[in-house]
């Protein structure tokens, strides 16, 4: 699998967590653990220090270990985590897959949330949400659905599918890549991305995310680096 997204290694100078494939615009992220890219306090009030130290540090870090053992001496071992996630997902491996999937969507979704979140989006993205969904609100509102709605764990997406927008929801370590779609930006809505600070109230910590958090920056690099792949 090629994925042509992900401008982050302007967001990640020098981590080690993406490297240049073919001498093209594309990058891949490796299975380094990555930092994150605030400092762990920096989302706070809307998501704390303590629960960044426990989904970044504890359950982030326990999918790329587990990922880093199981593929070890394997054919797996020293591909991209991209290419890990694809050849695993065809064959059926789920233990790597999940690990794998569940490693790649966590470092998005750090970009995906920034300490100057919210706000509104610009240019040719804030044009195509419009397009797409009536204007910001109607985006909101369906975005907030996607992810209340998710029943158990999962995620909810901003894709660019075909070249159109669209939000998706998937279960436990789905992630779009899968199905050929190009993600702009997510949330996560597992119990341990927000148990800590809203408890049951998974609407709140939605409404956080969107009013607060959410990185147009990162959603607008993303799907200009998608249209100019196109």
């Amino acid at each position: 699998m090629r994925n042509t997204l992900y401008p982050i290694a302007a967001f990640l100078p020098g981590s080690g967590t993406l490297r240049i494939i073919e001498k093209t615009t594309e990058y891949v992220m490796s299975i380094t653990f990555p930092d994150l890219p605030y400092a762990a306090d920096a989302l706070e009030p809307h998501v704390s220090a303590r629960t960044l130290e426990f989904h970044h540090g504890k359950h982030h870090k326990a999918y790329v270990d587990k990922l880093n053992a199981a593929i070890a001496g394997t054919d797996y071992e020293g591909k991209a985590l991209e290419d890990i996630i694809a050849a695993a997902h065809k064959a059926g491996d789920t233990g790597i897959f999940n690990n794998a999937a569940q490693a790649w969507n966590h470092t998005f979704l750090w970009h995906s949330m920034s300490p100057n979140g919210g706000g509104k989006p610009a240019g040719a993205l804030a044009d195509a949400i419009n397009s797409r969904f009536g204007d910001l609100e109607k985006f909101r509102e369906k975005f907030k659905a996607a992810a209340l709605g998710q029943f158990g764990s999962g995620w909810a997406w901003l894709v660019r599918n075909g070249g159109v927008l669209d939000i998706v929801s998937t279960g436990n370590a789905e992630t779009p890549l899968t199905d050929d779609l190009t993600p702009l930006l997510t949330l996560d809505v597992w119990e341990h991305a927000y148990y800590l600070d809203y408890q049951n109230k998974r609407d709140a910590y939605i409404d956080a995310f969107l009013d607060k958090l959410i990185n147009w920056e990162f959603a607008a690099q993303n799907y200009e680096s998608d249209r100019a792949a196109a």
